[in-house]
């Protein structure tokens, strides 16, 4: 779903980001092997960019609000700021789309989603084709058809299946918070959780403006964590875009 390509120059669509700038398991479950999302890489062969997700088990993500969009109806693209608990930006992120994929083809249509540290280093691309549920290199997030529950799910870099995200009935939380579980393969046990988080009924009406949480264990791979990050566009995409979305 997502991947890491590190650069050594700053991407001009970060510019205006940059500081400065102007502008839960029981006894008789079955045990699942930990090994595939757990963490097993020393601190400091962790993949550039990437070390700060380390010590996290909290990602906020926070949808930045475009007052073209709030007068006019108009889709944008969409730029995220990426944070911690404590409500620090550790990443920033930037859609890279056109106009007539945004407004014709939305919520199929296909994007490519940039992300950079604090200092402006690209360290992942979440990439999606058009009307197709899965983002590529190296990890992997793919919609698994189900007749009543959203289900997705992760693949590391060498194509094994770790994790599963399993969606509500209905995405369309009516004033409350929508809950997307993680789970391990066998979908007995819950060790994490993305919420879509309600913001108001003008916000959801007028901006499409959408906030977001990824709750996971502290030692999950780095990896694994950037595919979750990843997750939360595919998941806004498919599920939020439309403006009633969420209410």
């Amino acid at each position: 779903m997502a991947s890491q390509e590190f650069q050594g120059q700053t991407n001009t669509i970060f510019k205006d980001y940059l500081p400065g700038s102007s502008d839960l398991s029981g006894q008789n479950k079955p045990v699942e092997p930990t090994s595939l999302w757990k963490q097993t890489s020393h601190p400091h062969n962790l993949p550039p960019g990437l070390e700060y997700l380390n010590q996290l088990d909290q990602i906020i993500i926070h949808q930045q609000v475009e007052l073209l969009e709030a007068i006019v109806g108009t889709e944008t693209s969409s730029k995220y700021e990426i944070k911690n608990h404590l409500g620090q930006r550790v990443y920033f992120a930037v859609e890279e789309n056109d106009c007539f994929d945004r407004n014709l083809c939305s919520p199929i249509r296909s994007f490519t989603i940039r992300i950079a540290d604090n200092m402006g280093q690209e360290v992942i691309t979440v990439n999606r084709p058009l009307r197709c549920n899965s983002c590529l290199f190296p990890c992997f997030l793919q919609e698994n058809w189900d007749p009543f529950l959203p289900k997705f799910t992760i693949q590391n870099e060498s194509k094994e299946d770790v994790l599963k995200i399993i969606g509500p009935y209905a995405t369309c939380g009516c004033f409350e918070d929508v809950d997307f579980e993680v789970k391990t393969l066998n979908e007995m046990s819950t060790i994490g959780k993305i919420s879509k988080y309600w913001s108001g009924f003008v916000n959801n009406v007028f901006t499409n403006t959408a906030n977001f949480g990824i709750q996971v264990p502290v030692d999950l791979d780095v990896r694994i964590k950037a595919v979750m990050i990843g997750a939360c566009f595919l998941i806004d995409l498919m599920f939020f875009e439309n403006s009633l979305d969420g209410l």
